[in-house]
Parts: C-alpha cells; sequence; structure tokens
C-alpha cells in the first residue's frame, strides 16, 4: 500500500455516501494500493470496500462545508499528504503510481482572495466579512489566496498543520455567527496566512477526473462538449436527485431542516 499520500472524502447524509461509494470504486480501478479516508454518519456502508478507512462523523459546521477541516486532520495522523476531494469527484483514469507535494496546500485551482470575491465588477457577500476578518488578524488581503475547496492536498508542513486546523475552526465560527456558512476556500485561505502555511497552485488535472461544474465550465468554454461525459452526468443527476414517493419527499425535508436548525443553534 501507498502510505505517502491517500484521498479524503465528506460523506454525511445518503446523498454523499453514494457519491462516495461510487469515488471508492473509482480509486479501487485507477488507483490501485491508494486509501480513501471518508467520514461519515453509516461507516457499515463502506464495509465492502477493501481500500476505504471509514471513520464515523457527526457534522459539526451549520452546512457541512467546514467538516472537511476533519478529513485532512484524520488523514494526517497516519498519511504526509491528504487528496481531499468531494464526494461527487469522479476519478476517471489511471492516478499516478506516486504524487509528491510541497509541505502546506496545493490547490488544484485558486487565485488570490480579493480577486475571487470581486469577479465581474461584483462584489461577493461574504467580502465585508473577509475585510474584516482581515482587519482583525492583521493580515494584507493583497497576500491572502483562495482556493477552489473540490479539490485540494494537503501536506504537513512542520508543527503549523494544527494550528491551520484551529484557525480554520476559529475563522469558520466567526463567519458562520454572521450568516456565511459556505465559502470554505476564503476561510482557509485566511487560516492559512494567518498561521504561515504554505500554498501554491498546480492548476493542470493531477490524474484524469469528472466534477460536473468543472465539466460544465469547460463545455461553457468550448474546451469540452456535452456529448464527451454525458454519462457521467446521467450518474451524478441519478444521485442527486434520486426516486422518491411523496412521503418520502416530506420526511427527507423535514430530516433536513431538523438537523439543519441543531447545527445552527
Amino acid at each position: 500500500m501507498a502510505e505517502n499520500y491517500c484521498f479524503g472524502t465528506l460523506a454525511v447524509g445518503q446523498r454523499y455516501r453514494k457519491h462516495a461509494q461510487v469515488l471508492a470504486e473509482d480509486i479501487q480501478q485507477h488507483a490501485p494500493g491508494v486509501w480513501l479516508i471518508v467520514l461519515t454518519d453509516r461507516p457499515a456502508d463502506f464495509a465492502s470496500y477493501p481500500q476505504v478507512r471509514p471513520v464515523r462523523h457527526r457534522l459539526q459546521s451549520v452546512k457541512g462545508y467546514h467538516d472537511k477541516r476533519f478529513v485532512v486532520a484524520k488523514a494526517l495522523e497516519t498519511f504526509e499528504t491528504c487528496i481531499f476531494l468531494d464526494a461527487d469527484v469522479r476519478i476517471i483514469g489511471a492516478v499516478p503510481e506516486t504524487m509528491e507535494f510541497l509541505p502546506g496546500i496545493t490547490a488544484r485551482h485558486g487565485c488570490g482572495i480579493l480577486k475571487h470575491n470581486t469577479r465581474k465588477n461584483r462584489d461577493s457577500k461574504a467580502l465585508p466579512l473577509i475585510r474584516d476578518t482581515a482587519h482583525r488578524l492583521n493580515l494584507d488581503l493583497q497576500d491572502v489566496p483562495w482556493l477552489h475547496e473540490f479539490m485540494f492536498a494537503f501536506t504537513r508542513q512542520a508543527d503549523l498543520s494544527q494550528d491551520f486546523f484551529d484557525a480554520w475552526e476559529e475563522i469558520a465560527n466567526f463567519f458562520q455567527s454572521k450568516g456565511i456558512y459556505g465559502g470554505e476556500g476564503n476561510v482557509m485561505g485566511l487560516a492559512a496566512e494567518k498561521v504561515g502555511i504554505s500554498f501554491r497552485l498546480k492548476s493542470h488535472d493531477w490524474f484524469p477526473l469528472f466534477k460536473d461544474n468543472i465539466e460544465k465550465e469547460r463545455i461553457k468554454n468550448g474546451q469540452s462538449s456535452p456529448t464527451v461525459k454525458k454519462a457521467y452526468f446521467e450518474e451524478h443527476r441519478e444521485i442527486e436527485y434520486p426516486k422518491r414517493t411523496l412521503l418520502g419527499k416530506v420526511v427527507h425535508k423535514l430530516q433536513s431542516k431538523t438537523s439543519y436548525r441543531y447545527r445552527l443553534l
């Protein structure tokens, strides 16, 4: 088994567990010998996947986005590097047998936090809070990065890893107290700059993959066509929008709202 890196994902809820099961099958096919760390509410759902290490987890952040830090922290207990993937990412081709990453964060896609939050001449809703946070932390926003959080690698960096996770939690809680529950790429950038975690971009595909919104952007830019990944789009939709009875839909909606309100409180 390769021990220098692993994959990691968060799979809480039926939809995300199903996505993660498909991802586990992809890894078994295209990256034999590489572990997938899955933080999930139902570890038993992954008992039949030999390369998966399921860890029982209950969501801590309001909408779950900031729980990604628990995945990476758990993975780093054993591995030098964790490549985090959203559960609905597909690996569709061979993964290199070895991949080396420098200490800190390596992002598949990213830019400066100001550039990201002022695109198309429109400021994001989070920008005032980002400015306030940077002021409180004595950070120059020109130096703060942003990353697309669907895929990134985190490699241990001296003794700063735990400081980074602590800062991520602190800043995330502040954002959530102000009603901003997502945008973990912003929070990660602020946390990295606060504690001195290195940040770099590795913007080419590290291995063949599919992510629905990334592929849609490629199609929009003329870099792909709607038919190339049609089967992956269809399978993604089947998982995202499963067929349910009317009662099933009502129960699912009530459960989701109850869990959300509980975490919000």
